[in-house]
């Protein structure tokens, strides 16, 4: 069921932007996009880009956030450093979570990268149940992501 609803944001979210260059607003619409497929599941869904050797929050749905996120800090840092998705099941037993909320208790990080594999920003999704990310998860924000480009920033 979700596999499918994943295509289904898929071909959402290439409509959506297709032809669009206003990052903001696609970044910004992806949120929106993914925020109102699972409201009950994503508590808090949100990009942060990279910008001057740290991530800086960009468009978000939910609370409040931490505005910059250090280099391999926290779950967001860490997928950044290692250029891959993280998932974790329990927040409280990731070591050097970063609390933005502490009704967040699990989480996702998908790197969305330049055309040289560069990471250029994350893609940040939490819950406030835990282990509520798999693989399912995992293979369709990733495949969401490879539609985002992100333009250069300083790193």
């Amino acid at each position: 069921m979700r596999q499918q609803l994943y295509q289904q944001l898929y071909r959402q979210a290439e409509s959506l932007i297709e032809g669009e260059t206003n990052q903001t607003g696609i970044l910004a619409n992806i949120t929106a996009l993914l925020k109102s497929a699972f409201p009950e599941r994503f508590f808090w869904v949100g990009f942060y880009i990279v910008k001057d050797n740290q991530l800086l929050l960009g468009p978000f749905q939910g609370t409040v956030a931490c505005f910059r996120i250090g280099y391999g800090k926290g779950v967001c840092g860490t997928c950044w450093q290692r250029g891959e998705t993280v998932i974790v099941d329990d927040v409280e037993q990731f070591p050097g979570h970063i609390a933005c909320s502490s009704l967040s208790r699990s989480e996702i990080v998908i790197p969305v990268k330049d055309v040289a594999g560069h990471t250029t920003a994350v893609l940040d999704i939490d819950s406030t149940e835990l282990s509520a990310f798999d693989e399912t998860d995992r293979i369709g924000l990733e495949r969401i992501c490879t539609l985002i480009k992100i333009e250069e920033n300083s790193k």
